[in-house]
């Protein structure tokens, strides 16, 4: 390595040294603040999602239920069903279908917020990289 003489005291350059590790952890840390950030965007987007989905699913489940369990039934009593059976097997057929629409919204919500998406690399390998070149200049 080259000799490079600045005209500067070694108290001056350690000081420089001292200012410039505290200045880019600074950094680092407001990088990690950003960062985290927009993590947390993320979750609260997931999480509006999940609201709207389990609402809409609740209120269609509510005001569609009653008409579509009552349009199978009258289907399968022209059919010759007992009128119970066909009000229970309407019931049974609505509750499964409306089910896994749900299910589809929450997991889909759930799959958004999924930890490996919410790692912060970014901020993560540039810390292991200003500690490995503050580690070689000293």
């Amino acid at each position: 390595m080259a000799h490079v003489d600045t005209g500067r005291s070694l108290p001056e350059l350690l000081g420089s040294l001292a200012t410039d590790i505290s200045n880019l952890f600074r950094k680092e840390i407001q990088l990690a603040k950003a960062e985290a950030s927009e993590k947390v965007d993320i979750i609260l987007g997931a999480t509006q999602k999940l609201a709207i989905g389990a609402v809409l699913g609740i209120a269609a489940a509510g005001v569609l239920l009653a008409a579509i369990v009552t349009g199978l039934a009258a289907i399968f009593v022209g059919m010759g069903m007992d009128p119970t059976l066909a009000h229970s097997l309407s019931a049974i057929i609505v509750a499964v279908v409306f089910g896994g629409i749900a299910w589809m919204l929450i997991s889909g919500a759930i799959s958004a917020m999924r930890a490996e998406k919410l790692n912060m690399d970014r901020t993560v390998h540039s810390l292991a990289r200003d500690a490995q070149v503050v580690t070689e200049k000293f």
